[in-house]
C-alpha cells in the first residue's frame, strides 16, 4: 500500500477518535451543567423517540427541525406480522455522510402506549447498547440506546446497532416502534447535529384484505359474474384488476405464504378445492373439503399463515390443514344450524373454533390456550361478526343486527358498546380500514363502502364495486 494513503487512512482514522473522545462530552448534552453533560453522555435520558407524548433529540441538538439534514434513521428487519414469544433480530442504523459519531434510542408500545414486548443486548465488551426504563404520563416504557462506547463507526457514513426484541407471551394487537437518531459532529456541544425520527409497525395477526402489505386493510372485491379480484390499494391509492375464480366460488382471501400481504384465493364447492394465488409468487391448488362445506379462513397453527380449513354443517366437524407441518386435524363441535365465527379469542396467535348458536343467542368457543366457554350474547336473527375491535390482538365477540342496522361488541380490553351503523340490506364488513390495530365497523352496500375509523371516530363513504359483487373482508365472516 502506498505509503501516502496509509498516511490519509490513519488521519482520518485519528480524527474520528479524538472526535468522539469530544462526543462522550458533547452527545446528547441537555444544558451546560456537567453533571447533565456528563449523563447524556453515555446515553440520552429515557422519552426521546419521538413515540406519542414524547419529544425527539431536537429538545437538546435543537439547530436544526428534526429529519432536516442528508442523512437518516432506520429500524430494519422488524415482520409484518408477530408471533407471541418470538424473538425478532432488529437493526437500528443512524446514517449521514459528514457526522463523525452517532446515536440512538428505540422503544416499542402497544396501541395504549404502554411498553411492550423485552429487549436482549449481544454480549459486546465493551457494551455498545444499554436498556434504560422511563415514565411517560404515567406509564412505564423501555428503551434501547447506545452506551459511552457504542458511538464511533466502524465505517464512515454510519453506524449500526442490532439487538433482539422478544414479543410478549400474548398478542397485545398492534406494536409501534420509534426511533430517534442523532448524526453529530463531534464538537464537544449540542450545536450542529442532526437528528432524526423514523416509525415500523408490526401487527398481530394475518392480514385481512391488505394486498399491499402496508398494515391497512384494503377495499376490495371479487366479482363473480367474470371471475375479477378489484382492490383500491390503500397505500398510494391504486387500483388492481385480477382475474382469479369462477361463479360460484367461494372468497377466502388470506395470508398463505406469510409475507404481510393478502393473496387472492377462492374456494370451489363444487369439486372441493381451494385456487391461492400467492402474492410472494406462484400459485396453490389444493382439494380440501366437499360441497356443502364451509370454509372457515384462519391460522389454526400460529404460523402467521392462512390454513386451509372448513367446517361440515352435515356432521358439525370442522377439518383444517396445517401450514406448520401439513397435519390434517379434525374436531366435532357445533351444531345443526350454527354459524361459524373462528377467531384468536385468547390472544394465543392460534385461531379458535368457534359458533354463535341463533338459537339460543350464544357464543361457543374452543379456545387453544385453556378450552371450551360459553357466552350469551346477541340474538337469533344477528350476524356474527367476531373481530379486534379494541387492539389488544384479541377476537371480541360481536354481532350485526339487520333489523335495526346495529352493532354490538363485547371488547375484551374495554368492555361493551352499541353502535347503530348500517341497513338491514348492508354486508357487514370490519377490517383495520387506517391501519391502528383496531376493526373498524363497516358495511358495503350496492358497491358502496361506509366505514366507521376506530382511530378518529371519522366517517367515509367510498364508492368500489357494484351491486352482485363480493366485499373481500366478508370472507371472514358466516352470513
Amino acid at each position: 500500500m502506498p505509503v501516502v494513503l496509509r498516511k490519509i487512512q490513519f488521519i482520518k482514522l485519528a480524527v474520528v477518535l479524538i472526535a468522539a473522545i469530544f462526543a462522550v462530552f458533547g452527545l446528547h448534552k441537555f444544558s451546560a451543567n456537567y453533571e447533565k453533560v456528563r449523563a447524556s453522555a453515555s446515553g440520552p435520558t429515557p422519552s426521546h423517540t419521538g413515540a406519542p407524548n414524547e419529544s425527539n433529540c431536537t429538545a437538546c441538538h435543537s439547530d436544526f427541525p428534526v429529519n432536516s439534514g442528508t442523512g437518516s434513521v432506520s429500524i430494519s428487519n422488524i415482520s409484518a406480522n408477530y408471533l407471541p414469544g418470538q424473538q425478532i433480530p432488529i437493526t437500528v442504523t443512524t446514517s449521514q455522510a459528514d457526522a463523525v459519531v452517532y446515536g440512538f434510542q428505540l422503544t416499542a408500545v402497544d396501541g395504549l402506549g404502554r411498553r411492550v414486548g423485552t429487549y436482549n443486548l449481544p454480549t459486546q465488551t465493551p457494551a455498545q447498547t444499554q436498556v434504560v426504563v422511563g415514565i411517560v404520563n404515567g406509564i412505564q416504557r423501555s428503551y434501547v440506546e447506545h452506551t459511552v462506547d457504542g458511538i464511533v463507526p466502524s465505517m464512515f457514513g454510519s453506524k449500526s446497532w442490532t439487538f433482539n426484541w422478544t414479543a410478549p407471551a400474548q398478542r397485545v394487537g398492534k406494536v409501534s416502534f420509534y426511533v430517534s437518531g442523532n448524526a453529530a459532529n463531534g464538537d464537544g456541544s449540542t450545536s450542529g447535529d442532526y437528528i432524526y425520527t423514523s416509525e415500523k409497525s408490526t401487527l398481530s395477526g394475518t392480514a385481512i384484505s391488505n394486498f399491499d402489505a402496508d398494515g391497512k386493510s384494503d377495499v376490495a372485491v371479487f366479482r363473480p359474474s367474470n371471475g375479477y379480484w378489484y382492490s383500491l390499494n390503500s397505500t398510494d391509492g391504486s387500483f388492481q384488476a385480477v382475474p382469479f375464480g369462477t361463479i360460484g366460488d367461494k372468497v377466502v382471501a388470506g395470508d398463505y405464504d406469510g409475507d404481510g400481504k393478502s393473496d387472492y384465493a377462492v374456494w370451489r364447492p363444487s369439486t372441493g378445492y381451494w385456487y391461492v394465488l400467492k402474492s410472494s409468487g406462484g400459485s396453490l391448488n389444493v382439494q380440501f373439503g366437499a360441497s356443502g362445506d364451509v370454509p372457515v379462513v384462519g391460522d389454526y397453527d400460529g404460523d402467521l399463515k392462512s390454513d386451509f380449513a372448513v367446517y361440515r354443517p352435515s356432521n358439525n366437524f370442522w377439518y383444517y390443514l396445517k401450514s406448520s407441518d401439513g397435519a390434517f386435524v379434525f374436531t366435532q363441535f357445533g351444531t345443526t344450524n350454527d354459524k361459524t365465527a373462528q377467531g384468536d379469542y385468547d390472544g394465543d396467535g392460534k385461531t379458535d373454533i368457534a359458533v354463535f348458536r341463533p338459537s339460543v343467542s350464544s357464543w361457543y368457543i374452543n379456545r387453544s390456550r385453556d378450552g371450551f366457554i360459553g357466552f350469551q350474547f346477541g340474538a337469533s336473527n344477528d350476524t356474527p361478526v367476531p373481530a379486534d375491535y379494541d387492539g389488544d390482538g384479541k377476537t371480541d365477540i360481536a354481532v350485526f343486527r339487520p333489523s335495526n342496522g346495529g352493532w354490538y361488541l363485547q371488547r375484551s380490553r374495554d368492555g361493551f358498546i352499541g353502535v347503530a351503523f348500517g341497513i338491514s340490506i348492508d354486508k357487514p364488513v370490519p377490517a383495520d380500514y387506517d391501519g391502528d390495530g383496531k376493526s373498524d365497523i363497516a358495511v358495503f352496500r350496492d358497491g358502496f363502502w361506509y366505514i366507521l375509523r376506530s382511530s378518529d371516530g371519522s366517517f367515509s363513504a367510498v364508492n368500489f364495486g357494484i351491486s352482485g359483487d363480493i366485499p373481500v373482508p366478508s370472507g371472514y365472516i358466516s352470513q
